[in-house]
């Protein structure tokens, strides 16, 4: 049988128009095929990515989009690279990236792409743990490989390829065999899910859904890094009760890529809230949202409902219904010794029960001034005072990651939708367009709980990148 170390190989290395295979293109390709240590073939082609070619990537490769212009579509070549990749181990650095880009060119041509992976960042790590970096740079540097141009396809696959030579005069074959069937390995799944999944999964943030038997939303997920978190799920599967049931439970795996973690966290208390999967626990913020809004005179508080826009005043308490804010109110009360009357929460005539029981201080017969008891009352449930919208109105929030942006429209805590600027778009951000995303719920504008806590969360932490909304012109 031929060992990976002796099969067919091919060493690929994709320049792109950006670093998200969702939304950018690729603009170079380079393969060198080999056997075992026997050079085969090199190939190589630019590729018109269909749009723009940013400056920064201009700059970075040394491609003149002039020779893109003339230059063939994928659609074009894709025959011409099945052909040269079929039945061979796929070798990049940082492996997904462009075994990424490959497939995602070939999916849109409604074409499938699968091979078996080998990244040569894993076996450098392997080989030389010695070595504080183990990007191509830093390869070329320690193993003094050739590489007659950095950032263009054929030089840096030939450059994996020069580093699979030094890698095989050093080794021992055993051990590379052992390495690379380590490294090929492929994540086991649920027997009823594709096994493509894995490789399909992109390396980015978002959010993931897990469908069952008529597809029934079971389990909605943000992640950082996509494929790791929902792979993670599977490779939990035998310690927990909660992932044993989604892994014999689940029949499909569906995602959405987000620019950032915001992005994310936006869309996931969304699905969670208007699907309610049967597994969401922690997420649950649908329904109605009251809180207790204080004025600045010592009148009873008011309950007021959150989807009715963000109340002028101080505002305490997050509650799903009138009587759990009443209850919550009560607790205050009992605690701190308030006044029941003067919180709305008893009526009638003479002092409150409370201070028959000598548990008020007394601000329904006069002797605690009001506005006493108001402070009072408001220091008490300091804890629980709402943030007040820092905005004059509606604003956009600013994410931005592997060249994709995305803008977050809110209003009053209330989460609007999202916005995405693609790859090689000039457009500013009036110009852009609301993109929903595909699978997902649509937009209601509603308040949510979650949502609301997500954002004081985030913009606490970093408030640039708040833009009005709609733009000044």
């Amino acid at each position: 049988m031929t060992t990976l170390l002796d099969g067919p190989l091919a060493f690929v290395d994709v320049e792109t128009t950006g670093g998200h295979a969702l939304y950018h293109r690729v603009v170079e390709l380079g393969v060198v095929l080999a056997r075992g240590e026997s050079h085969e073939e090199s190939w190589t082609t630019l590729v018109n990515p269909g749009t723009r070619l940013p400056a920064s990537i201009q700059h970075l490769t040394g491609i003149d989009p002039a020779a893109l212009e003339g230059a063939p579509r994928f659609a074009d070549v894709a025959d011409e690279l099945a052909r040269r990749l079929e039945g061979r181990l796929f070798i990049a650095h940082n492996a997904r990236f462009d075994y990424g880009f490959v497939r995602r060119e070939f999916a849109r041509l409604g074409r499938a792409f699968d091979a078996r992976l080998a990244c040569t960042v894993k076996l450098s790590r392997r080989f030389y743990p010695e070595l504080a970096r183990h990007n191509l740079d830093a390869l070329i540097a320690y193993h003094d490989l050739p590489c007659a141009a950095r950032h263009r396809a054929l030089p840096d696959a030939m450059a994996l390829w020069q580093f699979w030579r030094r890698l095989r005069a050093r080794w021992p074959a055993a051990e590379i065999e052992r390495a690379l069937e380590d490294v090929t390995r492929r994540t086991v799944l649920p027997p009823q899910l594709p096994p493509a999944l894995a490789d399909e999964l992109p390396e980015s943030a978002g959010v993931y859904r897990f469908y069952g038997e008529g597809d029934a939303l079971l389990y909605v997920g943000k992640a950082v890094n996509l494929r790791e978190r929902v792979l993670a799920h599977w490779r939990g599967a035998p310690h927990s009760m909660k992932a044993r049931r989604l892994a014999t439970q689940t029949t499909r795996v569906d995602w959405t890529e987000a620019a950032g973690e915001l992005g994310a966290l936006l869309l996931e208390a969304r699905c969670v809230r208007e699907a309610a999967p049967v597994y969401n626990r922690h997420l649950r913020g649908g329904g109605e949202a009251l809180t207790w809004r204080f004025g600045d005179t010592d009148a009873a508080p008011e309950l007021r409902a959150l989807d009715d826009g963000w109340p002028a005043g101080d505002c305490f308490g997050l509650f799903r219904s009138e009587r759990e804010a009443r209850r919550a109110l009560a607790a205050h009360a009992r605690e701190h010794a308030l006044c029941a009357k003067l919180l709305g929460l008893e009526r009638g005539e003479g002092s409150c029960f409370a201070y028959q029981l000598q548990r008020c201080r007394g601000a329904c017969v006069g002797r605690e001034t009001a506005a006493r008891h108001l402070a009072r009352t408001k220091l008490a449930l300091a804890g629980e005072r709402l943030k007040p919208w820092p905005y004059d109105g509606a604003v956009a929030i600013r994410e931005r990651a592997q060249g994709v942006e995305q803008w977050h429209v809110v209003d009053a805590w209330r989460y609007l939708g999202t916005l995405t600027r693609r790859a090689g778009a000039d457009a500013s951000i009036d110009d852009l367009a609301p993109i929903e995303p595909a699978g997902s719920p649509r937009a209601t504008g509603g308040f949510d709980v979650d949502a609301y806590r997500v954002l004081t969360r985030y913009l606490a932490s970093r408030p640039a990148g708040v833009t009005p909304w709609p733009p000044v012109a």
